[in-house]
């Protein structure tokens, strides 16, 4: 029995970094798990579109796909725009099953991959008790997205920061330099900013310009091809599998 293919599906941008970081995690997901097909696909800016992969798995027999959203949180593209191309595709190749998978986050592995970047950029265990976190996240619209940022910063503030605050790079406020101006006015010595975000690019570069406007004392990288990184979309991929499995044998 063959398993189904692994489509990951990214947003895309102008800024080739972007694609760049996206195609160093799908190649460290095809390390940890040799012999599973794995195709990246774009929304946007970027080729290969989605349905130019799926068209292409269809011509070479593929009948299984797991679509699998490279998003942090349940928002628009996760809620209209993958579906919509999905559904599309579907109707123009009914003999090829495509399942979407569920967004990244929240998840522990997640929390992980944040905690590596922040440790790669200089943050010790030691550090935590005088150093506030500002968790910066491209923002959203969405009320579901931003109840899940602020529930990761909440939880973040039991691991021993001093202070956690959320940030957004877009849609709502405050913004990254907000946030670390606020954290300096309430005391706090140290301040670190930790990007919840997957690749760089225009909204990403806002936080980084936040933080260094506001004179942050850390700044992390993005999440990236980090190693927690890609055992997570394995970990949503096997999820969606068992369910497809489960569904037709059913």
């Amino acid at each position: 029995m063959t398993h189904p293919t692994l489509l990951i599906i990214a947003h895309g941008s102008r800024d080739p970094r972007h694609a760049a970081t996206v195609h160093a995690l799908t190649e460290r997901v095809r390390a940890e798990r040799p012999g599973l097909r794995v195709e990246t696909a774009f929304l946007e800016f970027n080729a290969p579109s989605v349905p130019r992969v799926l068209e292409r798995l269809a011509a070479e027999g593929a009948d299984e796909v797991v679509a699998l959203p490279l998003l942090l949180t349940r928002a628009f593209h996760a809620k209209t725009d993958i579906p919509s191309v999905l559904r599309e595709a579907r109707a123009r190749l009914p003999r090829l099953h495509v399942r979407q998978a569920d967004v990244l986050g929240p998840s522990p592995l997640l929390n992980a991959a944040l905690g590596r970047r922040l440790r790669e950029a200089g943050v010790r265990p030691g550090d935590l008790p005088r150093t506030g976190l500002v968790l910066a996240s491209a923002g959203s619209s969405d009320p579901e997205a931003i109840a899940v940022i602020a529930e990761i910063a909440r939880e973040l503030r039991h691991t021993g920061w001093c202070a956690v605050r959320p940030a957004f790079a877009s849609a709502l406020l405050p913004r990254t330099e907000d946030a670390v101006r606020a954290l300096r006015a309430e005391g706090v010595d140290r301040v670190a900013v930790a990007p919840y975000v997957i690749a760089p690019g225009r909204l990403p570069d806002r936080i980084v310009a936040g933080a260094e406007a506001a004179g942050a004392d850390v700044l992390a990288d993005v999440l990236g091809p980090a190693p927690e990184m890609a055992r997570l979309l394995l970990d949503r991929y096997d999820e969606t599998r068992v369910t497809v499995g489960a569904s037709l044998s059913a």
